[in-house]
């Protein structure tokens, strides 16, 4: 008997749930001093990029988002940024993509709160502008 592959829509709130789980401990133990927590590293080394999509990098793409890309491949995930003319996030949804399927939440209450800051820390640090300097240059 062959069992259907559940839908990306199916599955992002659970995987959300778990990247939530992972940044919250590397967040707590970046802001406390500690070096990493056990079987995640530090929040340094979480993910694979942060980088800028420029508007129109992909058919009928408007408005240009920050990345930060958690994982590549089949399935990937990434939370995106959208923000104002000041870098202030006006929007963040997480993105759960699995071979030509894909599904999305927007962030509220906690999550939010914490992507906020992870991504204030990114913008403090000068990458936020370098990336999106970067992105438009080309």
């Amino acid at each position: 008997m062959e069992t259907k592959e559940r839908t990306c829509k199916e599955r992002v709130s659970e995987h959300l749930k778990g990247r939530i789980e992972d940044l919250s401990k590397l967040w707590d133990a970046y802001k406390s001093g500690k070096e990493s927590v056990e079987d995640l590293g530090n929040i340094f080394e979480y993910g694979l990029a942060f980088d800028y999509v420029a508007p129109g990098t992909f058919n009928d793409q408007k408005r240009g988002y920050f990345r930060y890309q958690i994982s590549w491949g089949g399935p990937s995930d990434e939370f995106r940024f959208f923000v104002d003319e000041n870098l202030i996030p006006e929007r963040i949804e997480y993105w759960f993509l699995d071979w030509y399927d894909g599904a999305k939440k927007s962030l509220t209450g906690k999550n939010l709160d914490l992507l906020l800051e992870i991504f204030d820390w990114f913008k403090e640090s000068g990458t936020a502008e370098a990336k999106m300097k970067e992105a438009l240059n080309d």
